[in-house]
């Protein structure tokens, strides 16, 4: 294995997930993004113990909990990713320290990316007003009535806001949450790759 310091090197990434409820593959990958950049993921929860992914709505496999949202300080963090599943945001944003710490983040200028239902969360935390970005179609009515621009688009990035819409877009969102984590404070200029 080689040595060599990756563009997230010395950051720290924090994955807020329900205990249960969180699409395993919108967690796995960008954490497999973040570790291959040279960063550290930290999994974030509403309580210790373990958190249940799941395939859909098939259960799948189980995560340690590596911190309690609650002990979280954000500028402890160099970013977050927030990964969908519908029963994920849906519960998240019930839990009042979750949405304290993603107001924090976004008042601090934190890079944060949210896939697929993840954008609930930053509803009910009220970041999404005159911000460009993409969700999970069913979320568009949402977005809108919150004071987001939404577009169809595979990835958006907005002053630090990379959103995507489903795991087929996991690619670009990969892509993009780490250009964007290794810059913080400036949007990075995507290219569309043919495919």
């Amino acid at each position: 294995m080689t040595d060599t310091a990756g563009p997230l090197s010395g950051r720290t990434v924090g994955f807020l997930c329900a205990t249960e409820g969180t699409e395993q593959v919108e967690l796995t990958q960008p954490w497999q993004a973040v570790e291959e950049a040279g960063g550290t993921p930290v999994l974030i929860s509403e309580a210790p113990g373990e958190i249940q992914a799941f395939h859909h709505l098939d259960k799948g496999d189980r995560f340690d909990v590596d911190a309690v949202v609650s002990q979280v300080r954000t500028d402890d963090y160099d970013a977050f990713v927030l990964p969908g599943g519908v029963a994920n945001p849906d519960l998240l944003r019930t839990v009042p320290d979750v949405v304290r710490l993603v107001g924090e983040a976004f008042a601090a200028g934190t890079p944060v990316a949210a896939i697929c239902h993840a954008p609930w969360l930053l509803i009910e935390a009220d970041v999404v007003r005159g911000r460009r970005l993409t969700s999970f179609p069913s979320l568009a009515t949402d977005l809108r009535n919150a004071g987001a621009q939404w577009v169809d688009e595979e990835v958006v990035v907005d002053h630090g806001l990379v959103t995507s819409r489903t795991p087929d877009d996991l690619p670009a969102f990969c892509r993009a949450l780490v250009e964007q984590f290794a810059r913080p404070g400036q949007d990075v200029e995507l290219h569309a790759e043919v495919h």
